[in-house]
């Protein structure tokens, strides 16, 4: 500090002024002083303290430190002995550290590319269909867009009862003022399954289905020269005794081998996907027990929503339901015709998926025809795709004024009966 400055906080308070605090602090600046933060600090400054160096030990043969480490206790003049790893004779889950991943049992040089429940691929719908061998048709079947245009198909007042399971939970299963979407996209998915078991009256086979949440699935298939496999829990699962009709006859799947899969060269088909050396070949499990009286998938349903830690966009959403769709259906096609691929399976396996974020629903129908996946030739499976179907506009708890005029009134507006005969659809196909 420069003599004036002393002299001037020596000094009566009104002497010293703050002009003349800030001069000195520019001539500090001027003379290659650090300035100083004197009111702010140090978290609000973001300024870290910098990393203190380690000590580099050197060791020369024969002149070793001599240290107190036989002694067993601190010995002035002796050096600190080096720390050594101390090895417990019982197991201590806490403590555990897995081996290097070179040193498991497991461990193979040929990678495995894994697709699981916060995969976001790149290429969306694209990279799964080439992934799955999969010809993707726009739109439902109309056979099964049929079942919910009959009248003995419908439920009584239909329309006002979805409304009302719409408004139950957007409005009402709530104490706050704007339920989350986590909250109401669930909300509403069990309401419309509800609904839609209301018809087990008048059909009887709606009764043998079973509901099953947080399984795990894990199948296995080589696509080229890479190993694939899927693994992770994925929704809700709607299991049937019996099994779901197949979609196409006899020609329209031999048809598919002129069907050519698009190609996103020079992307890779495993972008995004996890790449493990450790893993089990010929993983094949569907979740369940072998004794599990509906062992058949009939629907699973995906909510966006679900997870908050991982948001996927709308087209890495269809993409997750179209890999876990394909996963379930293939498991069970080994389990019916063994691990060895299939050129043509003797009876194709028929899986559905519905996806929504509470107010957008997805459809997709799942139709494998042959686990003979490794090359772009032969027969390949079909999908059925149906994309961003609206349920309802808007279901705002307080009207959207703009200008003084109401442009969207409170309440649910809207409605689009279409979106739920799609759903009821997709509920009745196999037991009507």
């Amino acid at each position: 500090m420069f003599p004036e400055t002393a002299q001037r906080l020596k000094t009566a308070a009104p002497l010293f002024s703050h002009a003349a605090f800030l001069t000195d602090l520019k001539r500090l600046s001027a003379h290659g002083g650090a300035r100083r933060h004197l009111t702010v600090g140090r978290c609000l400054t973001a300024k870290v303290p910098p990393p203190r160096k380690p000590r580099e030990r050197v060791e020369i043969p024969g002149l070793e430190m001599v240290t107190y480490g036989e002694r067993m206790h601190y010995v002035p003049g002796l050096a600190k002995p080096a720390p050594q790893h101390w090895e417990r004779d019982y197991k201590d889950p806490r403590y555990y550290k897995s081996p290097p991943a070179h040193e498991m049992r497991l461990y193979k040089d040929k990678p495995c590319y894994m697709f699981n429940q916060r995969t976001s691929a790149l290429e969306g719908v694209r990279q799964a269909a080439w992934l799955t061998k999969t010809q993707v048709i726009p739109g439902l079947p109309a056979q099964l867009l049929s079942l919910a245009e009959n009248p003995e198909n419908q439920i009584p007042d239909q329309d006002e009862r979805v409304q009302n399971a719409i408004k139950h939970a957007r409005f009402w299963d709530t104490t706050e003022d704007r339920p989350r979407k986590e909250k109401y996209s669930n909300t509403l998915l069990l309401n419309l399954l509800h609904l839609c078991a209301t018809l087990q009256c008048s059909h009887p086979a709606l009764g043998r289905r079973m509901l099953a949440e947080n399984y795990s699935l894990a199948t296995t298939w080589k696509r080229g020269e890479d190993l694939l496999q899927i693994r992770g829990q994925n929704g809700l699962l709607l299991n049937s005794t019996d099994p779901l009709p197949q979609m196409s006859g006899k020609q329209e799947v031999a048809d598919t081998a002129d069907h050519v899969l698009d190609a996103f060269y020079p992307v890779s088909p495993t972008i995004d996907l996890q790449k493990v050396h450790v893993y089990k070949e010929e993983v094949n499990h569907t979740g369940f027990r072998d004794d599990y009286p509906y062992p058949h998938a009939h629907t699973l349903y995906f909510l966006e929503s679900a997870d908050p830690r991982c948001k996927l966009r709308p087209e890495q959403f269809r993409t997750k339901m179209i890999m876990f769709t394909f996963g379930n259906a293939l498991a069970r096609a080994h389990k019916l015709y063994g691990t060895r691929p299939q050129r043509l399976l003797d009876r194709p396996v028929t899986v559905q998926s519905v996806g929504t974020n509470g107010r957008i629903f997805q459809f997709m129908v799942f139709q494998l025809n042959t686990t003979d996946l490794s090359g772009d030739d032969g027969i390949k499976n079909q999908m059925w795709l149906e994309e961003d179907v609206e349920l309802y506009d808007f279901a705002k708890v307080r009207p959207l004024i703009k200008k003084k005029q109401v442009k969207i009134p409170a309440g649910l507006a809207g409605y689009k009966p279409e979106a739920f005969s799609k759903f009821l659809a997709l509920y009745l196909h196999g037991a009507v």
